[in-house]
């Protein structure tokens, strides 16, 4: 089927609040002698956000069959490990923002140093939640715990998204001009790699033959996704303002850092993000089903919500 406006709307809300819904769950209690790491990771998690990594792979999940509830764990992971990043980005030593989705940043609310054990606190804590699906997983989505811990963890270190951070950090703290080439690393790194997490692990958890067919042709989905998505990122730096992206706008160019739109231009840049955002979406139309009513739904929500990301505004 394919939803039409209001439906993908209704379609998207539902599961972005299935999606907040189980993050939040299993997220550690609050109390102890832990207490204000806790809340400050709390606090980062639930700010608000989009839920876009969940809500995405949850639909792989289902596209490509899956019927357990080992994924909920991965869903609460993943999400843990994008916001641990965000805490990071925001600190005074890296990008130096004040308000991150219309609320002070951890930093400002906690200080820099508990951000700092907020943002680690996240990302043990997410492997620790991955774990757990261990238990409820059996046979083939047993072994796909395995293949999606695995990609998980790469796609969020030295080879993945810290990986591009590496790059970006050391671009600005030497105030380096970086190339073309490397910028794109940066954004194959800091943005798509938990993205590709995101739709390989949806895969990689579901253990069908289906999956199997599919993950190669997602994670590529993921990959074109994550630069259309970055791209978009730097045109709302320099197009949008405070009110409406929940952040202080035009730091990019406040920190003289050089983006995929500053060598593309404007113009090109929006062309180009559309082209990979209608590739991805061609990708996910073109993937193999059990012919259930489930899957096709899943992935007709997955490609609308591709082409949906392409008009995002914060």
């Amino acid at each position: 089927m394919s939803f039409d406006k209001n439906m993908f709307a209704e379609e998207l809300k539902k599961r972005t609040e299935e999606a907040e819904q189980i993050t939040l769950r299993l997220l550690p209690a609050e109390g102890g002698y832990a207490a204000t790491v806790i809340d400050a990771m709390r606090y980062s998690v639930g700010a608000g956000g989009k839920r876009l990594r969940p809500v995405m792979m949850y639909a792989a999940y289902e596209l490509c069959g899956g019927k357990g509830e080992s994924v909920d764990y991965f869903m609460a992971a993943l999400e843990m490990i994008h916001n641990y990043s965000l805490v990071h980005d925001d600190l005074p030593e890296m990008d130096n923002d004040e308000l991150r989705r219309g609320v002070p940043t951890t930093h400002i609310k906690y200080g820099a140093g508990m951000a700092v054990l907020a943002g680690d606190g996240l990302l043990n804590y997410a492997y620790e939640t991955a774990m757990k699906a261990f238990v409820k997983a059996e046979g083939a989505e047993r072994e796909g715990c395995i293949d999606a811990l695995a990609l998980l963890a790469g796609k969020a270190g030295i080879y993945g998204m810290v990986g591009g951070q590496c790059l970006d950090v050391e671009a600005e703290e030497k105030s380096l001009s970086l190339s073309r080439e490397q910028i794109l690393y940066v954004y194959e790194n800091k943005t798509a790699a938990l993205l590709q997490a995101a739709l390989g692990c949806g895969a990689a958890l579901a253990g069908t033959a289906e999956a199997k067919q599919n993950r190669a042709d997602l994670e590529k989905a993921g990959y074109d996704l994550g630069i259309a998505f970055q791209l978009q990122d730097d045109i709302l730096d320099i197009e949008s303002t405070t009110e409406e992206l929940g952040k202080p706008v035009g730091s990019d160019e406040r920190n003289g850092k050089k983006t995929y739109v500053s060598y593309l231009g404007m113009d090109a840049a929006k062309k180009e993000q559309a082209r990979l955002s209608q590739e991805a979406a061609a990708l996910v139309r073109a993937l193999a089903t059990d012919g259930s009513e489930k899957s096709q739904n899943a992935k007709e929500f997955l490609a609308q919500l591709i082409e949906h990301l392409v008009d995002r505004k914060k």
